[in-house]
């Protein structure tokens, strides 16, 4: 991609993973299975740790009921009575693709064992690191903002077929610092980060997050690694490899 308008003011990048540092394939064929097949077995193992994790669940139950969305049954939010239910929810949002934070919360949990016990390894596209590496050296800071939790996102970066890239970013942002087609989410992070909106360059696959950045006064740039540009809204990036070289 050219350089954005006032480039020379980039002082920072914002990254997301899917489709832009990370295959899509990695998480929708590698990761979300994973997590999936081993949901139930989790919480019968670690229940007592994931105590708050299975109330946020609870609450989201709840809130689908209130709205009409008909979820599995879950009735008792006893600890003992909550494992098969919580198994039954977290598949169903799994299903929906929901950005459920306490959903995201428990997988990370869970691909935490699975990166320490090795039956793990983080993608990244072959221009991430050098990339990294590259802004690092020009003085950029680096932070991600994904859907996933912060955890997932450290453990992804800490422990890629890369080597551990965590020393090239300064920053992890996940929905709990709001939604990512939410302007106010950018405002917070440019605060997080010590920069100004107009300061942060925003790299996503997706537009309405890029909207949403824009709004907030950031730089964007669409990445289409693996399609044609499906807008013009925003310069077009095939390869960290043409982002401030």
């Amino acid at each position: 991609m050219p350089d954005p308008p006032g480039s020379g003011r980039v002082r920072a990048l914002l990254l997301d993973i899917e489709g832009t540092t990370t295959p899509v394939d990695f998480v929708t064929r590698v990761l979300f299975p994973y997590a999936r097949g081993r949901a139930r077995d989790f919480l019968i193992r670690r229940a007592s740790e994931v105590r708050d994790d299975l109330a946020l669940l609870f609450s989201e139950h709840e809130a689908d009921e209130r709205e009409g969305r008909s979820p599995p049954p879950w009735r008792d939010r006893s600890p003992a009575e909550s494992l098969d239910p919580a198994a039954a929810y977290v598949h169903w949002l799994m299903d929906r693709d929901r950005k459920s934070t306490a959903l995201k919360a428990l997988q990370g949990r869970i691909w935490d064992e699975g990166y320490q016990a090795g039956s793990l390894r983080g993608q990244v596209y072959p221009d991430v690191p050098r990339a990294l590496a590259r802004w690092r050296a020009q003085g950029r800071d680096v932070a991600i903002f994904s859907s996933g939790s912060v955890l997932a996102q450290r453990l992804l970066f800490s422990r890629s077929e890369a080597g551990d890239l965590t020393p090239f970013l300064r920053g992890y942002f996940d929905t709990t610092t709001g939604a990512k087609g939410d302007a106010e989410s950018y405002r917070k992070i440019a605060r997080a980060l010590g920069q100004a909106p107009g300061s942060v360059l925003f790299l996503s696959d997706i537009t309405a997050e890029l909207d949403a950045a824009r709004s907030a006064g950031m730089a964007t740039g669409l990445c289409v690694r693996e399609a044609s540009p499906a807008s013009a809204d925003h310069p077009a990036v095939r390869s960290f490899d043409e982002v401030l070289p």
